[in-house]
């Protein structure tokens, strides 16, 4: 989706101005991987029946708009619905996705929930994910400046079978916080447990 104007009931900011203020809050290499996550997203929405363009690009585009931000800012958002003050205690690593969400839907007018949630959640997942934030998920730990092993396999399966693909990064996230001697957030487990009894019926 390159256009610069998008559909003003999903997001109240032209692409252009939103590349904008990208630019100005990202260092350039997380501007770099933003754009490419869109170019990714946009690519497998185009291919999978069902999924939106213009929903992959935004959602793209937003899920790391607060990535630099600092947990004062965090904090102007306590009241919000879906805040968790056990955020504090694991890092941007997992708030900076409901941080841009909640930015979204205060400062662009985004209300559409598979946007939100996408951007929510596309670090950890989230419980019965549809197909467009799926794309998301998978389009952040794919994307061609991803270099970790087992990003190739990851590839392959995106092409062959979303859900696969979600099911490989749920489980090898976990698997390098493990591995890394990191505590791991509560809610990735949970979300884990449901996919995974949900995907087994």
């Amino acid at each position: 989706m390159k256009a610069k104007e998008f559909n003003p009931n999903l997001i109240h900011i032209t692409r252009d101005e939103l590349l904008k203020q990208l630019q100005a809050r990202l260092a350039e290499k997380r501007f770099k991987h933003v754009l490419r996550v869109e170019e990714t997203a946009v690519k497998m929405a185009k291919n999978l029946p069902g999924a939106d363009v213009e929903k992959a690009s935004i959602a793209a585009l937003l899920h790391d708009f607060a990535k630099d931000d600092s947990v004062k800012h965090l904090s102007l958002f306590k009241d919000y619905p879906g805040y968790d003050p056990r955020w504090l205690d694991y890092g941007s690593a997992i708030w900076h996705g409901p941080l841009a969400a909640m930015i979204a839907n205060r400062d662009f007018g985004v209300t559409d929930e598979d946007i939100l949630k996408a951007v929510w959640n596309h670090t950890i997942g989230g419980y019965d994910m549809t197909l467009d934030q799926k794309v998301l998920f998978v389009a952040d730990y794919i994307e061609p400046g991803r270099t970790f092993k087992g990003v190739d396999k990851a590839r392959e399966l995106a092409k062959n079978n979303l859900d696969d693909a979600v099911d490989y990064k749920m489980k090898q996230s976990i698997i390098h916080l493990v591995d890394s001697g990191r505590i791991v957030y509560p809610e990735t487990i949970n979300i884990y447990n449901d996919w995974t009894a949900k995907r087994n019926k």
